[in-house]
């Protein structure tokens, strides 16, 4: 639990201050206008006059690149005649006559024929036109070779690869395969022999290289209308649904219902403040620890609901921080400067304590193999531990604070800690580099993404910033409106796609935002004391719990839900649809 004042004991879980193919392959043809008129005064230019010509009411979308993207888009789908009709009755053409002659000749294999066509196409870049010749050339020496005319397949390695080559390790690598055809590479498919990618595996190579002007991008309107879809589901600040039901047929709009705002069920079991609690992975349990010194143990049932399945007690001073294991089978508990325990989830057994001499231990994290665990020790430094107790590396100095969270990445190559009580330290553990990233204001605890590559840091002004940790750390959002002046109080990730934060707050309010906008877009009252921590079930963005002062553990899910429990007297929070489907 982070701490404002280092050197402080805690009191209070640490309170502190292509284009238009379709299946091509050798001996494949390219289509022909339903019409020879295509080809002659009904055919306009790719590059006529009339390509200014706009359409729809923001005058921002060309008419020539959408007529040619809804032919790419019929001739993907099968529609080939209603393509080709389209080319005539519009006069615009999907590729120009010398593309569309490329693109036969690429087919044909006439290898010759469509370099020389390649340097007619118009292209400004000659990069392009070098890396094309290149792609070209190399699938006529892969064939030639396959052919067994290992000359000829020689004598265009010599006289048309190597003066385009751009690498000698390439002609080094092309050579080998002429000594030595069994062996696998580059350009080449299947693991015991020699086998030539299809022509039209090769054509949708060149595609990428050419700018969509002239190879329009496969099925691009199909990437067009899902890109407007990701928008519509991305600006929607109550999207937190399955996008099964998402319609092309009108905009994309949830309402706050879709939030889990309402009480479920209120859960009592422990004696004292809640201090932690936490998901597992799979969503279907969620523990909890409490200054009372107990774990629980919540199973979370089918249909949604949540009891007790274990009481742990053993630890002798209040428990403040609990991590899964990557399998869920397993968890530990961190107390106050005390021991860190590993426990059995199905039995309940206490599987081991981690401890040492002189020294208690703040915090505990998994490793992502489920072999070794990671804990921050009062003397500011992290040990590694095996799962039966060795101690197999410690870092010492300024690694930890004496009350802090802990974190790995996905990879496992990197610890997050707070070194400093306004410096986050990413420790590559075995690469020994480091990564900092500052904030302007004491660190009170941390939260990592699902995916490893963000992390929420709250801070002692009361706002929570989203950083990006890929590569070099970015601050990307900052939510603010919750309430923190004396306690720890943590945040997390959730929802569907985890597109939300939620907060805990010294107001008895649990506060959730849109992570992408940061806009406030709900308190959820109902607690009667400091909520101290949330979490969100990673299985079912509709179930979020909340740990008070109160005593209570809070369990929220849809309105929905709990109006049909209020009339059944039953308990479900199963994943429901946008746009009116059903679950």
């Amino acid at each position: 639990m982070g701490g404002v004042e280092d050197d402080e004991p805690p009191s209070k879980r640490v309170k502190v201050s292509s284009g238009g193919l379709s299946d091509l392959s050798n001996g494949a043809y390219i289509r022909e206008p339903a019409s020879s008129s295509l080809s002659g005064s009904m055919a306009r230019s790719l590059t006529s006059d009339g390509d200014d010509e706009v359409v729809g009411l923001k005058g921002i979308v060309k008419k020539v690149e959408f007529v040619r993207i809804i032919a790419e888009a019929l001739y993907s789908l099968g529609y080939e005649k209603t393509g080709a009709h389209l080319e005539e009755e519009s006069g615009v053409l999907l590729h120009s006559p010398v593309v569309k002659l490329f693109m036969q000749q690429v087919l044909d294999g006439k290898w010759d024929e469509s370099v020389l066509s390649l340097h007619k196409i118009g292209l400004v870049d000659e990069s392009i036109v070098k890396l094309a010749s290149l792609v070209i050339l190399e699938q006529k020496f892969f064939e030639l070779l396959d052919a067994g005319k290992i000359m000829d397949a020689l004598k265009t390695l010599r006289a048309e690869i190597a003066p385009l080559s751009l690498s000698s390790n390439r002609i080094r690598e092309l050579s080998s395969f002429i000594i030595s055809p069994q062996r696998d590479g580059v350009g080449v498919s299947g693991q015991d022999t020699l086998r030539v990618k299809s022509r039209s595996e090769l054509l949708e190579e060149l595609q990428k290289l050419f700018p969509p002007t002239v190879m329009i991008p496969e099925k691009r309107l199909v990437h067009l209308v899902e890109q407007a879809l990701d928008l519509q589901r991305d600006a929607c600040r109550f999207h937190n649904s399955l996008v099964g039901e998402m319609s092309l047929l009108m905009d994309h709009h949830c309402g706050k219902d879709h939030i889990p705002s309402h009480t479920l069920q209120i859960l009592q079991e422990h004696h004292d403040e809640v201090w932690f609690l936490q998901f597992s992975h799979n969503g279907k349990y969620l523990a909890s620890s409490s200054n009372d010194r107990s774990v629980i143990i919540w199973e979370v049932k089918r249909d949604g609901r949540v009891s007790l399945k274990h009481r742990l007690t053993g630890h002798q001073k209040p428990v403040s921080f609990i991590s899964w294991s990557p399998d869920d089978n397993q968890f530990l508990t961190c107390g106050v400067e005390e021991v860190v325990r590993r426990w059995d989830v199905s039995s309940g057994e206490c599987l081991h304590v981690y401890e040492k001499v002189g020294v208690g231990m703040v915090s505990s994290v998994w490793a992502p193999d489920g072999k070794r665990i990671f804990t921050g020790v009062t003397d500011r430094s992290i040990s590694m531990w095996d799962l039966h107790g060795k101690e197999l590396e410690c870092w010492k100095g300024q690694r930890t604070l004496r009350i802090s969270d802990l974190g790995i990445t996905n990879d496992g190559k990197q610890i997050i800690t707070v070194c400093k009580e306004n410096i986050i330290l990413l420790f590559g553990w075995d690469s020994k580099a480091e990564k900092v990233i500052e904030e302007d204001q004491p660190i009170i605890s941390f939260a990592l993404s699902r995916d490893g590559k963000l992390l929420l840091v709250s801070l002692l002004n009361q706002e929570i910033h989203l950083w990006n940790i890929e590569g070099n750390a970015r601050l990307i959002n900052k939510y603010k409106g919750h309430k923190r002046s004396r306690f720890v109080v943590r945040s997390c990730f959730g929802g569907l796609e985890q597109a939300f934060i939620a907060s805990g707050s010294e107001d008895s309010q649990v506060y959730i935002w849109h992570r992408g906008s940061g806009e406030l877009v709900m308190t959820l009252p109902g607690h009667s004391g400091t909520v101290n921590c949330v979490s969100w079930n990673p299985a079912n963005p509709h179930m979020l719990a909340s740990a008070s002062d109160d005593r209570t553990i809070r369990v929220w899910g849809l309105k929905e839900i709990a109006t049909m429990n209020k009339c059944n007297g039953k308990h479900s929070n199963g994943v429901v649809y946008c746009n009116g489907g059903g679950t």
